[in-house]
């Protein structure tokens, strides 16, 4: 099944690259695509619990969904995540 969730902290291809990596290495994720103009990420998913798997890696990436509260920590990860994301281009 694929869906698409909105994410927020999402600045750039660097934020891109990070969240494409980690979640490329999540069992039943695939098709995975970050679209930085609309803060969003759709994706394939074959488990049940793949959209929870995702969100919660997204938040613990910095990377909230739109609605969840988005902590000065969570801001922070998601500017080491982008920067990372930049580094391993």
């Amino acid at each position: 099944m694929r869906t698409t969730v909105t994410i927020q902290n999402l600045k750039c291809g660097g934020c891109k690259s990070t969240i494409a990596k980690k979640l490329h290495k999540l069992p039943g994720i695939q098709d995975i695509d970050v679209d930085t103009d609309n803060c969003t990420v759709s994706f394939c998913y074959q488990t049940d619990n793949g959209i929870e798997t995702v969100e919660k890696e997204l938040s613990k990436l910095g990377y909230p969904i739109e609605g969840e509260i988005n902590t000065i920590e969570k801001k922070a990860k998601s500017y080491i995540s982008c920067a990372l994301g930049r580094f391993n281009t």
